[in-house]
């Protein structure tokens, strides 16, 4: 599943493409997505133009005059955009090859610029929602999520006033949408190596340097897969067909048994299950 970088990169991907383009057509090929496609898009989309495109947490808001979609990707969801003249396809989304196979073409936004965007998902998994006259605060999928990562208030106050009396393990209070918002599986098993911190200490026992160790490693690792492109675990592309080159940087997801890359140490990389996720962490130098 693609986690905040990957989903930052098919924003702005979309962004510099579609924004200010008016959907002048969709069409509806299987309604049936984790939650039931609403009918009203036709009739309240068509002719609206997308003011803005933004994310929160792993989700895609695209922004019209009053109302909203909010998209989720799921684990194979794909956003795809097709030029009409030459039916040349841009990739943007996560986990997709070369072969889109067009019966998982579920919508289709035709656009006043000569692009169709479509939402393709094999397992339909993920979902499109059409929100009308309400604001972004009061969409209950929005309203549950913690705070932004990169954002200034993510920071050893917050961090300590939320895991106040917690024992709940470090991992798994990384991947709580409702401490931070759109850190996965990858990124919560990399800042934690960065950090040296061993994944099943519980968070109550952090000491505060590093408590802020670890909101710092957060923050870069974060900010440098962005800048990276995101992590192609597959075939992750931008819109301009860029491989993202933030899994060459691994130091430890996926790298079971591989000495550890930390100068010095002579650990090897372990393999846990926690929460029924992989968790990989050097068991030498990670305490």
């Amino acid at each position: 599943m693609p986690e905040l970088p990957e989903i930052e990169i098919v924003k702005r991907s979309l962004f510099k493409m579609i924004n200010n383009t008016k959907i002048i057509n969709i069409k509806i090929g299987n309604k049936n997505l984790r939650y039931k496609l609403s009918k009203k898009i036709y009739g309240q989309l068509v002719n609206e133009k997308i003011i803005k495109i933004s994310r929160r947490s792993k989700y895609l808001i695209f922004h019209f005059k009053n109302k909203f979609l909010l998209v989720h990707l799921g684990m194979t969801g794909k956003l795809l955009l097709v030029r009409e003249k030459d039916n040349k396809m841009l990739r943007t989304s996560f986990y997709y090859n070369l072969n889109i196979l067009p019966e998982h073409n579920h919508v289709y936004f035709t656009l006043n610029n000569g692009f169709v965007l479509i939402y393709n998902d094999v397992r339909r998994f993920g979902f499109i929602k059409f929100y009308s006259n309400v604001s972004i605060n009061e969409i209950a999928f929005l309203k549950k999520l913690g705070i932004e990562p990169l954002s200034k208030f993510f920071n050893i106050i917050y961090f300590r006033n939320f895991i106040r009396n917690k024992k709940k393990n470090i991992k798994s209070l990384l991947m709580d949408q409702t401490f931070i918002s759109g850190i996965g599986n990858i990124y919560a098993n990399e800042a934690l190596f960065i950090s040296r911190i061993n994944p099943l200490r519980t968070c109550n026992s952090l000491s505060e340097n590093e408590i802020k160790k670890l909101i710092l490693s957060i923050k870069s690792i974060l900010k440098f897969s962005i800048s990276k492109g995101g992590s192609s675990i597959r075939d992750f592309k931008d819109i301009s067909g860029r491989v993202g080159g933030f899994q060459q940087f691994f130091k430890v997801y996926g790298k079971e048994n591989k000495n550890c890359s930390r100068i010095g140490c002579k650990g090897k990389i372990k393999k846990i299950f926690l929460s029924n996720r992989s968790s990989f962490f050097c068991y030498k130098c990670q305490k």
